[in-house]
């Protein structure tokens, strides 16, 4: 039997504050007239937070728009304008949530790679390193932060370029930073952790390294999204590491039927990974009843709403692209349905799927 070797995070900095470290841990890795770039959620763009960015030199910053999650068009317009105007950078900084943190690693590879980021959207086509990258989360749930891939929307698909050059060679994971995200989004992307370890613990892929991860991520997120009164502090604490040991809990595993359906959303009507999950989720009782029950308890308590009938009015044309875009999530039907996953999601059960959305 082959086992996959799989690289992790180079290194982790967590605690309330530690982004004050950034300067620090970017001096070593500075290169003479070199600048870093810092790749920050145009969310912060005119906020106090803002001011906080170490720069120096002629580091750069850029408020990213990931008003829609990244698309390939724009990881490759970026990385072109970086070559272009200082030929060579000492590395990225992704600041944000999921989206700016896989734009982060995109362009950072895409420094060092040639083509287009398309070409690289799959499993372990990247050639080259790229340069040094760090991520910094401000909303948690992702597990982008921990994550060997890069969602990515491409001329013809959404998929990510997923390869060993992929994860950050740092992370500041500060508890600090989520404490201001908007309600509905901290849900959101709090059940995008939730979701996947359930897909996770419930697949075939299953094995201790990721349910050891798994178990913990799942009792943060009940812990947070259905014990506690009121948030606070320590909910923004557990959330973080929740969303850490969901990413490393499909290290070793992979998600399921909520993901590779809300791919399909997320190419056609440009639907944030988060509230895909979440509108995908609150219909899959017949693949997993208890999550999904456990899913609308969270719901009611945190009073939050989710999006239906966004499928209504689609083109016979649009429903076959969503499906085909699913349909390429190979390895994600697998270990939610088996290795005769074919059989049983047909393309007649998924389009009575995407209707029902």
């Amino acid at each position: 039997m082959q086992f996959r070797n799989f690289k992790m995070i180079g290194y982790v900095v967590y605690g309330r504050g530690s982004f004050n470290q950034l300067s620090e841990i970017l001096l070593p890795h500075r290169q003479k007239n070199c600048p870093m770039v810092f790749l920050v959620d145009h969310f912060f763009e005119g906020k106090p937070f803002a001011s906080r960015i170490p720069l120096s030199g002629n580091d750069k910053l850029i408020f990213a728009d990931v008003s829609t999650e990244p698309k390939t068009s724009y990881v490759d317009k970026l990385a072109q304008e970086l070559k272009d105007e200082f030929g060579s950078i000492s590395g990225i900084v992704g600041i944000g949530g999921g989206s700016a943190m896989d734009l982060a690693k995109a362009v950072a590879l895409m420094m060092n790679n040639p083509g287009s980021s398309a070409d690289y959207q799959g499993w372990d086509l990247v050639k080259n390193p790229g340069v040094y990258k760090v991520g910094i989360p401000t909303l948690s749930g992702t597990g982008a932060e921990v994550s060997r891939t890069t969602v990515l929307t491409g001329p013809t698909k959404k998929l990510g370029m997923n390869s060993d050059f992929t994860p950050f060679d740092q992370i500041v994971l500060d508890p600090e930073l989520i404490a201001d995200a908007p309600v509905n989004q901290r849900f959101y992307t709090g059940m995008d952790c939730y979701i996947h370890c359930i897909e996770s613990l419930e697949g075939t892929y299953l094995n201790e390294f990721s349910k050891s991860y798994g178990d913990k991520a799942l009792q943060l997120c009940r812990e947070v999204f259905l014990q506690q009164e009121e948030w606070n502090e320590i909910s923004d604490e557990k959330l973080m590491m929740a969303s850490y040991a969901g990413g490393m809990s499909i290290a070793y595993s992979q998600v399921g039927v909520a993901h590779a359906v809300s791919y399909g959303l997320s190419y056609l009507l440009g639907t944030r990974h988060g509230i895909g999950n979440c509108i995908v989720m609150n219909h899959l009782e017949e693949f997993y009843p208890e999550g999904v029950r456990e899913f609308k308890q969270m719901v009611d308590k945190n009073k939050v709403d989710i999006p239906g009938g966004i499928c209504s009015g689609l083109k016979e044309e649009d429903f076959e692209k969503m499906m085909d875009v699913s349909l390429g999530m190979k390895p994600l039907w697998e270990n939610a349905l088996g290795k005769d996953w074919e059989k049983i999601m047909t393309r007649k059960k998924l389009r009575a799927l995407y209707e029902r959305l």
